[in-house]
């Protein structure tokens, strides 16, 4: 009898281990839950189990399918005090100090991936250990998503939440953590942010196979994908690698927005970034069910050879794709280095940007953006959007950063002013202009703002619309 009881015991250990129900990750101690919003809650267990999930008086089931349980809570308050959540099953799983608030995707490049804490070679981020030292922000917090190409979409990382200290803020991005702090001061609410980013990685790797090949505008790129030539190749590339390892796994996880930080990658063929972009903001908004996520694209700061089509490939995204925004970075780069040390100002705009245009509070929350021309005489008269309370220099310094050419399309300097909210541009000798252009070089000298303290995007009233 013995025997035979050692022997059902043994035989019914894989079936008690394949019971235990598990959350997906992301459902860890310390996470943030999305307010306002049906917040999906899955993970693994036993096909044909029963899965109950409790949280703020809700009590959702479902049974287990193909090993795997989804459940939707309906959209919850702020709840800014730790809560718990339970998960129940044929085992029970208690999640501590859950907060809801506003949970924001932070992603892109090394402009993005890199930490507040020292990365030799690259120079330190400006002020970095007083940042970390009063980095005591307990209501916000980080999901990190550990770099990784797959050939396949994963289901998971297996990571857990950080709570936002100046013991941990080190390994935070920083851009993501300056953005998501001040967030935090502007809302005064839980703030989370799921970090996944990864250096030297182009566009076309963070979005679907399925909505690459699906887009007939981008075919003659995939088909000859590989003869495509990039100077810098990370460490098992593949197309559409990321969005397999790194994003496919966050879904369908509820989430507020996106701030995107990339484009250097993309840089030595601008042309068709614009769509490549564009494609990526659709695939994410399809894959995370909602069509108006969302994205702050914050622009490439000037480095010697960042050429300004690659600024201008972001904006006219911008430009095109609702529900968008972007943060101009001409006045915190670096001519020297790619990796500018200066990213508060970064995150400070981001914020702004994520006040303004998703949560609508009051005032202009992006810098001056390019409408439209009309040639008047010798003169060229430039309109703008997003010129807050009129347009500016800083410290009343005349304009620069203008040129002009006529019908031989040779630019030379311009003289600009402002008048109200326009800018008139001229120079001597040209008596018909037919185009202006403004910070257009690698490394753009400028200085217009709105009267909310931001720059204006570089542009060219001669900008193709290829």
């Amino acid at each position: 009898m013995n025997r035979l009881f050692t022997m059902l015991s043994l035989l019914a250990a894989p079936l008690a281990l394949h019971a235990t129900v598990k959350p997906h990750s992301l459902f860890t101690h310390h996470m943030v839950l999305q307010q306002g919003m049906p917040v999906p809650v899955w993970g693994e267990a036993a096909t044909g189990e029963k899965v109950t999930v409790s949280f703020n008086g809700q009590q959702v089931s479902t049974v287990a399918r193909d090993g795997k349980w989804i459940v939707k809570l309906s959209p919850l308050p702020y709840i800014t005090k730790p809560a718990t959540l339970t998960i129940s099953g044929e085992n029970t799983v208690t999640i501590k100090d859950v907060l809801v608030g506003e949970v924001w995707i932070c992603s892109g490049q090394s402009n993005m991936e890199r930490q507040l804490g020292p990365r030799p070679p690259q120079p330190p981020v400006t002020d970095w250990e007083k940042e970390r030292d009063q980095a005591n922000f307990p209501l916000v917090r980080e999901y990190y998503v550990p770099l990784k190409y797959s050939a396949t979409p994963l289901d998971d990382v297996n990571q857990q939440w950080q709570v936002c200290s100046p013991q941990t803020v080190s390994d935070f991005s920083a851009v993501g953590y300056f953005f998501t702090s001040e967030l935090y001061k502007k809302l005064k609410v839980p703030v989370g942010f799921i970090f996944t980013a990864y250096g030297g990685t182009p566009a076309e790797d963070w979005t679907s196979a399925e909505a690459m090949t699906s887009n007939p505008a981008l075919t003659d790129f995939v088909q000859h994908y590989d003869q495509i030539k990039y100077s810098y190749v990370p460490a098992g590339k593949l197309k559409n690698g990321l969005y397999n390892g790194m994003i496919h796994p966050l879904l369908p996880y509820a989430v507020k927005g996106v701030a995107w930080y990339q484009g250097e990658a993309n840089a030595e063929h601008p042309a068709i970034y614009p769509e490549l972009l564009s494609n990526m903001i659709r695939n994410w908004r399809t894959d995370f069910a909602r069509p108006d996520l969302p994205f702050l694209i914050v622009q490439i700061a000037p480095f010697q050879h960042m050429p300004p089509e690659i600024r201008e490939a972001q904006l006219k995204v911008v430009q095109k794709v609702p529900h968008t925004a972007l943060i101009v970075t001409t006045d915190c780069g670096d001519a020297n280095d790619i990796h500018p040390s200066n990213k508060r100002p970064v995150g400070e705009r981001l914020a702004i940007a994520a006040a303004g245009m998703v949560y609508k509070q009051p005032g202009e929350y992006a810098g001056p953006m390019y409408k439209g021309f009309a040639i008047k005489g010798n003169q060229v008269v430039l309109q703008f959007t997003h010129t807050g309370k009129g347009l500016k220099t800083k410290d009343d310094a005349p304009l620069k950063g203008f040129t002009i050419a006529g019908a031989d399309k040779q630019f030379q300097p311009a003289t600009a002013v402002i008048k109200g909210n326009t800018v008139i541009v001229s120079a001597a000798g040209i008596k018909k202009p037919v185009a202006v252009r403004y910070g257009w070089s690698n490394v753009p000298d400028v200085n217009l703002y709105n009267s909310a303290d931001l720059p204006a995007s570089p542009f060219r009233t001669d900008m193709a619309d290829k």
